[in-house]
């Protein structure tokens, strides 16, 4: 039997920009990225803390160092800049790794890596 399980999360993020005219996804700074292990075209879910929004999308390799967290393209209209953003990350395992997978969980500051 396959589970799927959270495999990485970026807790309490800010957005930065929401790009309506885009074609989609979210961009994250890459530093970020690494930090939990998430991959250019990864799906992966928003939770807007601000106005409780939850939707997915997949992610866009941003630029490193700058603290991008940027909704683009229809997502933008579920953000406002500034709103607090939690991006969660899941993957698919078998039961028995399922109960002894660790996620990689990141809690960012000014969303930098600490």
């Amino acid at each position: 039997m396959m589970i799927e399980m959270m495999k990485s999360k970026l807790h309490c993020v800010q957005v930065t920009e929401a790009n309506l005219n885009y074609m989609g996804s979210i961009t994250i700074d890459e530093d970020l990225m690494d930090a939990v292990g998430l991959l250019a075209g990864e799906k992966v879910q928003i939770v807007d803390n601000n106005n409780g929004e939850r939707f997915e999308t997949y992610v866009i390799k941003g630029e490193r160092g700058s603290g991008a967290i940027c909704l683009n393209g229809a997502a933008a209209r579920k953000v406002q800049v500034g709103d607090t953003v939690i991006i969660i990350s899941y993957a698919l395992m078998d039961y028995e790794e399922a109960k002894t997978f660790t996620p990689k969980v990141v809690f960012p500051e000014n969303n930098r890596v600490k």
